[in-house]
């Protein structure tokens, strides 16, 4: 008798009565959230906006180094809390392979802010900003000597059509250009050295031992130079202080996971909304004027700023 296991009958129903293959797990979507990134971002920059209608507010009536000094109190305590919270907390936000650098920073964008606010007061927020705005192209400009990164050609001839805008919102031949607009202009080239000091730590520190460097190095740094105009401030003017600080602490949050939903180079160009936002609040709130001039150079200043930064995302690619 033969083995009926031979016959193929046999091997048709093996093969039917066999579980059927587990097929392979295909890992979930990931969802793309540049949308919501975006808009957190144009929420910052609304936010922004009004902080620095507070800042011109408090800057009218007292130093500006007093302002700075105690939105950074309060920052640092922001910074400290929120550090706290993450993996390692402050043991681990406290070691940075590069405290100096850190320092520096730290003290570098406290002026800046200081020199803002003074510049608030004297220009206005329109002409401030618009002239602020070439930041992009001095971290373009300066890349090269700081971090030793290759600019070619197309970033440098943006470089020069932005700094015709800056000429065109200065209009120096309708008269003598004053010291007050050199006030932006070297806030610009700070926040400037700023990112790109940035962007050296980042090779080292991850970003939140950064952020908590940031906020305690320019905490210190504001209240040896501010502690000397210490005064107190009038009830009504505390109002305006703690608007000022909520924006700073929502602002920086708001802008922290924006930036964790989205790559920098996709939502930089919606950071210059706040360049809308201030011009409305400063022809609302304080009269200021709109001139042409300021609008052609602002609009030559960010066309050239967003090429700039298209450019490094293609050449990163």
């Amino acid at each position: 008798m033969s083995d009926d296991r031979s016959h193929p009958p046999y091997a048709a129903s093996a093969a039917v009565s066999a579980p059927p293959p587990i097929p392979p797990r295909t890992p979930p979507p990931v969802r793309d959230r540049t949308r919501l990134a975006i808009a957190l971002m144009c929420a910052v920059s609304l936010i922004f906006a009004f902080q620095d209608v507070f800042s011109r507010i408090l800057g009218g009536g007292y130093p500006p180094v007093l302002v700075v000094m105690i939105r950074y109190w309060v920052f640092a305590v922001f910074v400290i809390a929120l550090v706290a919270r993450q993996p390692g907390g402050l043991k681990r936000a406290i070691r940075t392979k590069r405290p100096l650098t850190q320092i520096a920073r730290g003290v570098i964008l406290a002026l800046e802010v200081t020199l803002m606010v003074e510049a608030f007061v004297q220009l206005g927020l329109i002409e401030t900003h618009a002239v602020f705005s070439v930041y992009p192209l001095l971290v373009a400009a300066l890349s090269g000597p700081v971090l030793g990164e290759s600019v070619g050609w197309r970033r440098w001839t943006a470089i020069v059509i932005g700094f015709t805008g800056i000429l065109v919102i200065l209009n120096p031949g309708g008269g003598v250009v004053s010291m007050a607009a050199l006030l932006p202009f070297a806030a610009a080239l700070m926040f400037a050295l700023y990112g790109l000091l940035t962007r050296h730590v980042s090779r080292d520190d991850p970003a939140m031992v950064s952020f908590f460097w940031t906020g305690i190095s320019g905490a210190v740094a504001m209240t040896l130079i501010g502690i000397w105009d210490w005064q107190w401030l009038a009830p009504v003017d505390w109002i305006w202080m703690a608007c000022l600080c909520a924006c700073g602490m929502s602002s920086h949050y708001l802008m922290i996971r924006s930036y964790e939903l989205a790559e920098a180079s996709a939502l930089q160009p919606f950071a210059y909304t706040q360049l809308v936002w201030v011009s409305f609040l400063g022809v609302w709130l304080f009269d200021e004027t709109l001139r042409s001039n300021v609008v052609i150079g602002a609009a030559i200043v960010v066309a050239a700023s967003l090429f700039t930064l298209w450019r490094q995302r293609k050449t990163s690619a």
